[in-house]
């Protein structure tokens, strides 16, 4: 069956389209055998603008298994890919590349449908509603949002977002690390600052202990609920009933905290519940059955043993099958559960509820990605193929002011809070900032730099250029001038190029969403705004090319209808990311 190209497609998709239908001739015509897979067929830009519009390996990656070569059946492409109108020429390149150039009309017709898509410019059904789950931030419920967490929360909500632009179901997971020694710490912190609002005197903070001011209105609370019932108590009386109570109020602070960056989970799942459920015995169960997790020696530590150690018999996962570079314990030498043992079963409780799993952690935790990729294929291995899970690591992010290291929070006690960040600078900068960068590359954030009013200020950039565009919006209607289609064969091809940068939006939000990399997006627009500031810049020197032509109204309504979608597409990507399009600066 002939496939034809989609005419309100964005224009990659539409000469996708245009290829399988070119395919399809030449199926029916004899000249290709029927039935071959066209997954690995591209259609995307040529790597050098000046070798046209667009480009498809179509004859290159088809050639081998219909038998014949790259040339040969480029040939034959070209010949039917040259019938269509918005073709000016095909070319073929190299061993069988085809490189296409386009009409105007064709990058006409692309600024039409982003007039016509509006706020849809870019939606993808790629992801044919399947599920991902996103765990993101999780951050141990001990205290404030620190700029510790602020990197992978931002990318992690981008990415959840990306996700759905592009078709996908998206779970917005928190995981709770509830059931640690941690949380116990937290209790005594708490028991701390309990005795202190009941006006007993507690000097320094015990070592060992959380110092932060943030506790304070914790004890406050404990207080009014329990008076002096725990002041004297033994710690088995109280420790229990304080870490629920500690941890629902750093829970409540760090909701508060994501808040300002406009984060909300769809879904908290606690790990002492998970625990409590014996979902961790479960998991060992059935990894035990099924020959997976023995009871074993760990290898001694490498160099010279500690005068304390000794062999112990612990239940271990065989991780080395999946390869890992050891097997893992799940338990530790008292019978609790090791992290590792309790992660295994909470990724398995959330895979029954997704196609797929993605967790943005902490560069600090590389060393564990193997294991719990490991155990991600086991554990979701047992209902058949096991489910794509991907781990992105994202490193932290050092805080600058004017160069200089900034000095820690007093609120915190050891660090400085995400809502000190946000307050001083803005949640538009803070979430645009954080991915401006590839996540595993280090980042410097200079509270001076983010804010400056400068082309190097990568978020001033971008925004400047959207505003650019409401000013001359606003000054076109002062003097009776309105965005309008109607003359856009009016627009030459320096408004065309800024088309073409444009017209790449919808190809990047399927590419960054399978590579599940948010960033792009932001590279993306960085280009745009480039683009659209180099334009704006000849419209300084030749005055026949700014956007407010006032003795030629049709090109002028041309040219804004031009302005007005490329800040269309601006806002869209913007809202991929989160971050709200200024209108003035």
């Amino acid at each position: 069956m002939t496939q034809q190209a989609d005419s309100q497609a964005p224009i990659f998709h539409a000469f996708a389209g245009h290829v399988a239908a070119a395919l399809d001739a030449l199926v029916a015509a004899g000249q290709l055998p029927d039935g071959l897979n066209r997954g690995a067929v591209t259609v995307e830009s040529p790597r050098d603008p000046s070798h046209g519009d667009l480009a498809t390996n179509a004859a290159m990656v088809l050639a081998k298994p219909a038998g014949t070569n790259p040339r040969a059946l480029a040939t034959l492409l070209v010949a039917e890919l040259e019938k269509l109108e918005q073709v000016k020429s095909a070319e073929i390149a190299g061993p069988g590349f085809i490189n296409l150039r386009l009409s105007d009309a064709a990058w006409l017709g692309e600024l039409a449908l982003i007039g016509a898509q509006g706020g849809d410019y870019g939606r993808s059904g790629v992801g044919a509603g399947t599920t991902v789950n996103v765990e993101y931030v999780s951050a141990n419920p001990t205290g404030p949002m620190h700029m510790g967490h602020c990197r992978g929360a931002v990318v992690g909500d981008a990415l959840a977002s990306l996700l759905e632009w592009a078709g996908h179901k998206v779970i917005r997971e928190y995981y709770v690390n509830d059931a640690g020694a941690q949380v116990q710490v937290l209790a005594r912190s708490a028991h701390v600052r309990y005795r202190e609002a009941l006006g007993h005197t507690v000097g320094e903070i015990p070592e060992g202990l959380y110092p932060g001011d943030y506790l304070v209105p914790v004890g406050q609370a404990l207080a009014e609920e329990f008076g002096d019932k725990y002041v004297e108590a033994p710690e088995a009386e109280w420790l229990a009933l304080f870490r629920v109570r500690a941890v629902a109020k750093m829970m409540d602070m760090i909701r508060d905290d994501l808040a300002l960056l406009g984060i909300e989970h769809d879904l908290f799942s606690s790990e002492a519940e998970l625990q409590a459920a014996g979902k961790p015995e479960e998991a060992e169960a059935w990894l035990r059955s099924v020959g997976l997790v023995y009871d074993g020696e760990l290898e001694a530590p490498k160099g010279k043993l500690p005068d304390d150690w000794e062999p112990v018999a612990l239940p271990l996962f065989r991780s080395t099958k999946f390869g890992d570079d050891q097997d893992r314990p799940i338990k530790k030498s008292d019978g609790t559960w090791t992290y590792f043992g309790a992660d295994l079963a909470y990724h398995y409780q959330k895979a029954q509820s997704a196609d797929a799993l993605v967790d943005i952690w902490g560069a600090d935790h590389a060393g564990t990605v193997k294991r719990i990729k490991a155990a991600v294929a086991a554990m979701t291995g047992r209902d058949g193929a096991a489910k794509p899970f991907e781990v992105k690591l994202v490193q932290m992010v050092q805080l600058l002011r004017d160069g200089e290291p900034v000095k820690m929070s007093k609120r915190s006690g050891n660090f400085v809070t995400l809502r000190e960040v946000v307050e001083e600078v803005g949640k538009e900068v803070v979430r645009f900032t954080m991915l401006t960068r590839k996540p595993e590359a280090q980042m410097d954030f200079d509270f001076a730099k983010v804010v400056e009013a400068s082309k190097d200020n990568p978020v001033f950039y971008l925004q400047y250029a959207h505003a650019r565009i409401c000013s001359t919006l606003r000054k076109g209607a002062a003097e009776g001038f309105a965005p309008s289609a109607q003359g856009l064969e009016l627009l030459g091809e320096e408004e065309l190029a800024l088309v073409r940068v444009g017209a790449q939006f919808p190809r990047l939000v399927e590419a960054a969403a399978a590579a599940r990399e948010p960033h792009r997006i932001a590279f993306f627009l960085a280009d745009l705004a480039a683009a659209f500031h180099a334009y704006w810049n000849v419209g300084n020197d030749r005055p026949d090319k700014r956007f407010i032509v006032s003795e030629n109204g049709t090109l002028t309504g041309a040219r804004l209808f031009l302005a007005s979608q490329i800040g269309q597409i601006i806002r869209n990507g913007l809202a991929i990311l989160g971050v709200t399009a200024v209108e003035e600066m």
